[in-house]
C-alpha cells in the first residue's frame, strides 16, 4: 500500500525555519522531519511514498535526488562523472514527488494524489507530525471496519505539568503528560479511493467539508492511539523533538 504525505503548505507558524525551506525539511537530529516520518512507515513495511509538493518543493526534490550520495561513501571519477558507491543503501524506498501547486489546499492535494495512485486505498499523513503508531495495526483496523476512511485519534501532550492528588497532598507529578484535552485528529489516515468523490477541487480543505461529510454519513472511523504523538508547529516543538532525538529516547524511533 502506498503512503501519501502532504508536504506543500507554507508553514507560516514556523516562519523562523520555513522562510528558506518547506516545513517537512526542518531538521530533527540532522535529518528532515520528512525522513523521520518515512522511516516510521518503512519500519512496518510501507516503503512506497507519494509526496505532495507545493511551497519550495524543489528543496524536497533536491534532497531525494541526491539522497544516495548523502547516505554513504562513494568514489567519483571526474573524467566521466562515473560514481561507485561503497555502502549498501538501507532505505529501499520508492518516492514519487508530485507537484500539486503552491496555492492548492489539503483537499486539492489529496485529490491529486488519489488521481495519481489510481483506484486503490492508500495511507495519508502530513509532513509535520511524529508518532509511535503501529501502522500495521492501523491498516488492519481500517480493513476490519470497512469504512471509507479511518483517522487516528490522538491525545495531544498537555502544555502543563500534571498533578495527581490525595486530598491536598501531591502524590505524583508528571511533566507535560500525554493526556491532553480529549481526542484530536492525529493526522494519520487510511482512505478508500472513493474518498476523492467528497473533494470538490484545489480550494477544498480536506479537514472541513470532506471529513464532515464522511462523519455525517458514518463513513469515518477513529483508530484511538494513546501513545506518543507530537506535531511540529512552532520553534518550541522543533526544540522538543530535537531534544528527544538527542537523548537517544525518541519514542517514534521504531526502526533499528
Amino acid at each position: 500500500m502506498k503512503v501519501a504525505v502532504l508536504a506543500g503548505g507554507l508553514g507560516t507558524r514556523l516562519s523562523e525555519e520555513t522562510v528558506l525551506r518547506p516545513k517537512p525539511m526542518v531538521t530533527i537530529g540532522g535529518q528532515p522531519i520528512l525522513w523521520h516520518i518515512l522511516k516510521c512507515f518503512a519500519a512496518y513495511g510501507f516503503k512506497e511514498f507519494v509526496v505532495a509538493l507545493g511551497y519550495k518543493g524543489d528543496v524536497i526534490k533536491d534532497y531525494f535526488v541526491s539522497y544516495r550520495h548523502r547516505s554513504g561513501s562513494l568514489s567519483l571519477r571526474l573524467s566521466d562523472n562515473a560514481i561507485t558507491f561503497h555502502d549498501d543503501l538501507r532505505d529501499d524506498w520508492t518516492v514519487h514527488l508530485l507537484d500539486t501547486g503552491v496555492d492548492t489546499q489539503t483537499g486539492g492535494r489529496v485529490k491529486r494524489i488519489a488521481n495519481f495512485i489510481g483506484r486503490e486505498p492508500f495511507m495519508l499523513t502530513y509532513g509535520d507530525g511524529l508518532t509511535d503508531i503501529n501502522f500495521g495495526q492501523l491498516l488492519a483496523f481500517h480493513q476490519q471496519h470497512g469504512k471509507a476512511a479511518t483517522v487516528t485519534a490522538a491525545r495531544p501532550p498537555s502544555r502543563f505539568g500534571g498533578l495527581r492528588l490525595d486530598g491536598e497532598v501531591v502524590t505524583e507529578f508528571v511533566e507535560k503528560p500525554q493526556i491532553g484535552e480529549g481526542w484530536i485528529n492525529g493526522g494519520f489516515f487510511v482512505l478508500q479511493p472513493n474518498v476523492v468523490d467528497y473533494i470538490d477541487g484545489d480550494e477544498t480543505y480536506f479537514e472541513r467539508e470532506p471529513m464532515e461529510s464522511l462523519a455525517k454519513e458514518r463513513e469515518l472511523i477513529a483508530f484511538r492511539h494513546s501513545g506518543f504523538w507530537q506535531c511540529m508547529d512552532t520553534l518550541r516543538d522543533v526544540r522538543l523533538l530535537d531534544s528527544l532525538w538527542s537523548s537517544g529516547k525518541a519514542p517514534w524511533k521504531v526502526w533499528d
